[in-house]
């Protein structure tokens, strides 16, 4: 008997071909439809580089904006970057970034 995990395809491109003769349901095409909507999603958050999470650590976003410990107190001593601190770990919105650099207007929240 095979397993569910291998009978279960990993991508819409491994399923098996589709012939003429066989019969597709309205439940198959919303199912492509979901899958092929996802994996499309997927692709371009990998090529836009956008993180997929609300809320990054220092490093991550030193990281994202490419600037030294320095520029990253000047953001936010000076107030253009802010931040909530948990802790001993100061988080920043990915919103908040995103205004900061102009990619996202403020009607965007």
């Amino acid at each position: 008997m095979p397993n569910k995990e291998e009978a279960t395809p990993k991508s819409i491109f491994d399923r098996p071909r589709i012939y003429r003769e066989q019969l597709l349901t309205v439940d198959d095409l919303a199912d492509f439809k979901r899958q092929l909507l996802f994996e499309i999603k997927t692709m371009v958050k990998e090529l836009v580089g956008q993180p997929t999470k609300k809320w990054l650590k220092t490093h991550e976003v030193r990281k994202l904006l490419n600037i030294s410990p320095g520029t990253m107190q000047t953001l936010r001593t000076n107030g253009t970057l802010p931040y909530k601190k948990i802790g001993h770990i100061i988080y920043y919105d990915i919103d908040d970034i995103q205004r900061m650099l102009g990619t996202k207007n403020e009607k965007g929240r």
